[in-house]
């Protein structure tokens, strides 16, 4: 029986080292980890990405398979719900890092505590995909905006201190809500007030990228 953990990075500015040191920090003794970088978890699904599809390969019966939370998995509803089904079918235990932990297996058989296990995990995949839709939305909102209100010769003002890849990652800490602004400013690389800017003025902080980048 084996575990193993699974990162999915999906900008430069998030690391496999963060989340693989949170697995050994609650405890865990890991046999393998897998990571997945730069791909997005609303487009592409999760047997679709290299070491995702490894998951499927490897895992057996008794195996536990560590995320530091679903949204790693993806921020695909249908895609979570349906990976993490199928991991229970055969045997493997799913857990998450944060927020307490919360465990997904197929250990019970009685049909109300199945129904309250699989309502859990349609409301955790359905969570990931709405913070993803939103974030999405308002980075539109914002260069709507901007495009609106500049000229093409327009002054910029000055550049930014932080770049896209940045506020995508602060934005995807930001959404787990357990990571705190010093813990967040350090991983981005950022400094606090910047990364208090980016919580507090998305619209402002997706205007400003779009007269830059």
């Amino acid at each position: 029986m084996r575990t193993v953990l699974y990162a999915r990075v999906s900008t430069a500015e998030q690391t496999l080292a963060h989340q693989r040191a949170q697995a050994e920090a609650a405890g865990y003794v890991l046999d393998e980890v897998l990571s997945d970088h730069g791909v997005s978890g609303v487009n592409t699904r999760l047997k679709d990405r290299p070491e995702g599809r490894r998951l499927f390969d490897i895992l057996r019966e008794g195996d536990t398979l560590l995320v530091r939370w679903i949204d790693r998995l993806g921020r695909n509803y249908q895609d979570v719900t349906d990976s993490i089904r199928e991991f229970i079918r055969r045997g493997v235990i799913v857990k998450t890092l944060i927020n307490g932990g919360v465990t997904f297996d197929g250990a019970t058989k009685d049909p109300m505590q199945m129904a309250v296990r699989d309502a859990l995990i349609g409301f955790l995949a359905a969570t990931a995909q709405a913070q993803a839709e939103a974030t999405k939305e308002a980075q539109r909102a914002g260069i709507d905006h901007a495009k609106a209100n500049s000229r093409e010769d327009a002054y910029r003002g000055r550049k930014p201190s932080f770049t896209p890849a940045q506020v995508v990652a602060v934005r995807d800490m930001l959404s787990t809500g357990t990571a705190s602004i010093v813990e967040i400013a350090k991983a981005s690389g950022l400094s606090r007030g910047t990364v208090y800017r980016i919580k507090e003025d998305p619209a402002g902080t997706d205007a400003l990228l779009a007269k830059w980048y």
